[in-house]
């Protein structure tokens, strides 16, 4: 599962890409320094893995991980090919989320590709080329749909009713995502268009140093058109978010950070809601060996999470034997959370939760 960036060209894309993955993706003050997109894997921050160390005091730490890719700044006219257009189309239609960076703060000594600062343009500008991609993409699938429902096939006839309902929603400058999907047959349409549009999203307001904490008049901008989009707005100063990661220890870092009245990095903020956008959770598992995070989609059974370790965990699964993280932090150990009878065991059909401590008996 992949969150790709995305936004204009020199809105500060790059320098966060390198903020999350420590990764050194080319930054530079002109459009298309990005070409290839750069994939970083990134450490999902989580106060429950430090918790989980300092009770089992393991010989190794593993935490989860989310994949973030740095996409080239998208131009007008992208959807026809102008500038990278094609290239930025192909690598954002592999990701299953976007983060959509926009530039809130002046500076005159970093060009705007439109001459001024102004997020809503910005946004609209990248909306506009997406959406029209997405059209472009319906137009062509109706065109063979047309076709079979003509002949009465009903399969056909319930994707064409589909098709021209997205279709009038992106004719209305509405993303495809706008479209909710009225029954099971639709859902499994949707997911098989692929369009850009369907994509969850969130948007990273990024701002000058003195923003930082409370944000600034384009930040309420964004807010103020983003409110019925059920989306995430992040402010983050990234040139100062830059600045944190290049200190050397971990107490330099949080005396910056005071400085600035924020309590953590914003990059880890953002990091943790790119990996709810892309409707992940974690569970642990905990011993002497290794404490671990593993990453699951919201929603999986205990078998399913069992072979996120391995296949034949989730092909001979028999039980799962659980601790709420809650429980485990309180009680200070396994042995302690089982005399006070808060190990549950379950079985095939069980949803597992976010955080719980896990250990599985499987026989293949």
């Amino acid at each position: 599962m992949k969150a790709g960036i995305v936004g204009l060209p020199n809105v500060g894309k790059s320098t966060l890409f390198n903020c999350l993955s420590n990764a050194k993706a080319q930054s530079a003050n002109f459009p298309f320094c990005t070409i290839e997109p750069n994939i970083g894997v990134v450490n999902v921050p989580d106060p429950r893995i430090n918790r989980l160390e300092e009770l089992v005091k393991p010989e190794r730490v593993q935490m989860a991980t989310v994949d973030i890719v740095d996409i080239a700044g998208l131009v007008k006219g992208a959807s026809k090919g102008e500038g990278l257009g094609n290239q930025f189309l192909a690598n954002i239609r592999e990701c299953n989320a976007i983060i959509h960076v926009l530039r809130c703060f002046d500076n005159d000594n970093i060009v705007h590709v439109d001459g001024n600062v102004n997020p809503i343009r910005d946004k609209e500008t990248i909306d506009i080329e997406l959406q029209l991609k997405d059209l472009e993409t319906v137009e062509k699938r109706l065109e063979k749909v047309n076709r079979a429902a003509k002949t009465g096939n009903k399969e056909a006839q319930v994707e064409q009713a589909f098709l021209n309902r997205i279709k009038e929603a992106l004719l209305q400058a509405k993303s495809a995502r706008t479209v909710v999907p009225q029954n099971q047959d639709e859902e499994e349409l949707m997911e098989d268009f692929q369009l850009i549009t369907t994509k969850p999203v969130l948007y990273v307001c990024n701002v000058d140093e003195g923003s930082a904490v409370s944000g600034n008049k384009y930040v309420d901008q964004v807010r103020e058109l983003v409110k019925d989009e059920n989306a995430e707005v992040i402010v983050l100063a990234v040139g100062t978010e830059a600045d944190i990661t290049e200190l050397e220890t971990y107490e330099e870092r949080q005396m910056f950070l005071e400085d600035l009245g924020l309590k953590e990095p914003g990059s880890s903020v953002l990091i943790r809601a790119a990996y709810k956008l892309l409707k992940q959770q974690t569970y642990f598992t905990a011993g002497v060996k290794e404490v671990r995070a593993w990453t699951i989609n919201i929603g999986d059974t205990a078998p399913k999470a069992a072979g996120v370790i391995h296949t034949d965990f989730e092909k001979g699964f028999i039980r799962a034997e659980v601790i709420a993280f809650e429980d485990y932090s309180n009680y200070g150990s396994e042995a302690k959370v089982k005399e006070a009878g808060k190990l549950r065991v379950e079985g095939k059909e069980y949803i597992v939760k976010d955080g719980d401590v896990m250990h599985f008996r499987f026989n293949v």
